[in-house]
């Protein structure tokens, strides 16, 4: 299931044992994804952040967001197969906002997960993340569609439960999009709040790999630039963690 390390893996791979994270600009991310595959329907994967639904759970609490939601595993011979649609849950320790709570979202609609750009992402991610943990008997995978609205009168909250943790492995995030805003710094912490790093993704395909288990990260809110047009902040995130521990995780608290 796990290639050998190709030299631009390495690079990678090396950032994240040595610092937990790893920036990519978009165009050098382009390159590493079309080493995995297509990006042919581009266009239309981007478009589809116009077609997620409200985050009900978010709005109860007066703040903005958009989503949709899938889950894929990948098995011991690399196979990637989506699963059947389920609750996103996360424990209070990692999600003090909304933790211990079966979160139901939208999914992901099929046209999107069966695209050629989306099957490119995961191939990328569990060849990489395969070099960092090659003992993985295969993993459970989790992806988000989220689109963060800012307003005039309220600024857009990437990640309103502050710096976290995802509590899972590792986690890519990939930008689609930026319309009309200012600011989104992601920022990568230790556990005791030191900054390691930030950086502020701007163009589409901008990235973060970050290594879960070992630092945390936030994403400062964004403002529109001007506050008279709409302005939203699309990401697409992709978690992985350990099919066994994921398979532990659901007999437990599920």
């Amino acid at each position: 299931m796990n290639p050998a390390p190709s030299s631009e893996h390495q690079d990678f791979v090396d950032a994240l044992r040595r610092d937990g994270f790893r920036f990519v600009a978009g165009e050098d991310m382009r390159t590493h994804l079309q080493r995995h595959g297509s990006l042919q329907d581009w266009a239309a994967f981007a478009a589809s952040w116009n077609d997620l639904a409200p985050d009900t759970y978010l709005a109860s609490v007066g703040r903005h967001r958009r989503r949709r939601h899938a889950v894929f595993r990948v098995d011991r011979d690399g196979a990637i197969a989506r699963q059947p649609h389920q609750p996103h849950y996360q424990s209070l320790n990692y999600n003090a906002l909304q933790g211990d709570i079966e979160r139901w979202f939208e999914p992901v609609r099929d046209d999107v997960a069966n695209g050629a750009t989306l099957a490119t992402v995961l191939g990328f991610c569990r060849d990489f993340f395969g070099l960092l943990a090659p003992q993985a008997p295969g993993w459970h995978i989790e992806l988000h569609q989220f689109r963060i609205e800012a307003r005039s009168d309220e600024e857009g909250q990437p990640t309103p439960e502050g710096v976290h943790r995802d509590g899972v492995d590792y986690v890519l995030v990939l930008l689609i999009d930026r319309h009309n805003i200012v600011s989104g710094t992601t920022t990568i912490h230790t556990a005791d709040g030191s900054l390691l790093g930030s950086f502020t993704l701007t163009a589409p395909l901008d990235a973060a790999l970050v290594d879960d288990a070992r630092v945390f990260h936030g994403v400062t809110a964004v403002t529109p630039q001007d506050p008279t047009r709409e302005a939203h902040r699309d990401v697409l995130v992709v978690t992985f963690r350990a099919a066994g521990m994921a398979d532990a995780i659901a007999d437990s608290d599920d």
